[in-house]
C-alpha cells in the first residue's frame, strides 16, 4: 500500500486538509483492499458517476480523485441497487482506491478559487486586481475562505460578464441585475465561491457575486440588497481547474523523487501518470429551442 500512502502524503501538500470546511467529508474516502496491479494512473475528476468508473476501469487506473466525496453521509448499506454504491463496489473489486480534497483544494494558495479570480481579468490578463478572503485566513500563508477581487479601476458588468464566460469556455451563463440600468452597470468588487456559493457570499459588500450556483431566494435576496450574480453552473466553476491540479500533482510527485522522504513511497511513486477523466461534465445542458 506504499502507493496509497504516498498519494496521501502528495496529497496532503496539494491541498492540505486543515483547510477543509468543519462539515466536509475529506481525504480518502474509499480504500481499496488491495492495490490494482500494473496500474500507474491517477484520474482527476469532479463526481465519481458510473461514467468514470467505467473509465476507470477501462484503463490501468489506481486511485481516483473526485472533487466532490462521494459520500457526505453515513451509509446504512453498501449495496449493487444504488449507482454510487455500485460503484464504489466496482472500485473495491478492482483495486482502485478514491480520495477527495474539496473544500481543502477550494482554500489552499493557488487552489480552486484563486483561479476563478483570474477569470475575471479575461483572455489579454490586462487587469490589474487584487484579493481578499472573505472568511478565516489560515497561518503561514497556507490559504483562506473565499475571495474578494478588487479591480484597480472599474470594469463594466456586461465586460466582466464576457470575460467570465470566455474564460470558462462557456456558451451561456446567468446574470441578475440589482439596477435596471444594466448597460451602464459599473463594477469593482467581485466576491468569489467555487461551486454553490449563496451561504459563503451573502451579505459579502461587493458589486458582484460569481459563483457557480445559488438558490432562488438567495439571488433575490442578493439583487434586493444591492449586489449583481453571475452564475456559471456548479460544476462549471470548478472542472476547468483539474489540468491545473494536475500540473501541481506532476510537481510535488517529482520533487518526492527527487528529494524521498521515504524511499519506497517514493519508487511507488515513479512511472505515475496523473489524467484529466474525459467522461466528467456537467450533468445539465442549455437547448436552445
Amino acid at each position: 500500500m506504499s502507493l496509497v500512502r504516498a498519494f496521501c502524503r502528495i496529497m496532503g501538500r496539494v491541498a492540505p486538509l486543515q483547510l477543509a470546511e468543519k462539515w466536509d467529508n475529506v481525504s480518502f474516502i474509499f480504500k481499496a483492499p488491495h492495490v490494482r496491479e500494473n496500474a500507474k494512473r491517477i484520474l482527476l475528476t469532479i463526481d465519481l458517476t458510473p461514467a468514470v468508473v467505467e473509465e476507470a476501469l477501462s484503463t490501468p487506473t489506481s486511485l481516483i480523485v473526485s472533487y466532490h466525496p462521494p459520500i457526505f453521509k453515513p451509509l446504512s448499506s453498501i449495496t449493487l441497487s444504488p449507482p454510487l454504491q455500485a460503484s464504489l463496489l466496482k472500485c473495491a473489486a478492482a483495486g482502485i482506491s478514491v480520495y477527495t480534497p474539496h473544500t481543502a483544494l477550494d482554500s489552499v494558495t493557488d487552489g480552486l478559487n484563486d483561479w476563478l479570480c483570474t477569470k475575471v481579468a479575461g483572455p489579454l490578463r490586462d487587469i490589474n486586481w487584487t484579493a481578499r478572503f472573505i472568511g478565516q485566513e489560515f497561518p503561514d500563508g497556507l490559504g483562506g475562505v473565499g475571495r474578494v477581487v478588487t479591480l484597480k479601476q472599474p470594469m463594466e458588468l456586461k465586460m466582466l460578464q464576457f470575460n467570465i464566460r470566455t474564460e470558462l469556455e462557456l456558451k451561456h451563463i446567468q446574470v441578475a441585475y440589482a439596477k435596471p440600468e444594466r448597460e451602464k452597470t459599473m463594477v469593482s468588487t467581485i466576491a468569489i465561491c467555487a461551486g454553490s456559493g449563496g451561504s459563503m457570499l451573502l451579505g459579502v459588500d461587493a458589486d458582484v457575486y460569481f459563483t457557480g450556483e445559488m438558490s432562488h431566494h438567495e439571488v433575490l435576496a442578493a439583487v434586493q440588497s444591492g449586489h449583481n450574480v453571475i452564475l456559471c453552473g456548479h460544476t462549471n466553476t470548478e472542472r476547468g481547474f483539474l489540468p491545473w491540479l494536475a500540473k501541481d500533482i506532476e510537481e510535488f510527485i517529482q520533487e518526492e523523487i527527487d528529494q524521498p522522504t521515504d524511499p519506497a513511497e517514493a519508487e511507488a511513486l515513479k512511472g505515475l501518470e496523473i489524467v484529466v477523466s474525459q467522461k466528467d461534465e456537467h450533468p445539465l445542458v442549455t437547448i436552445d429551442v
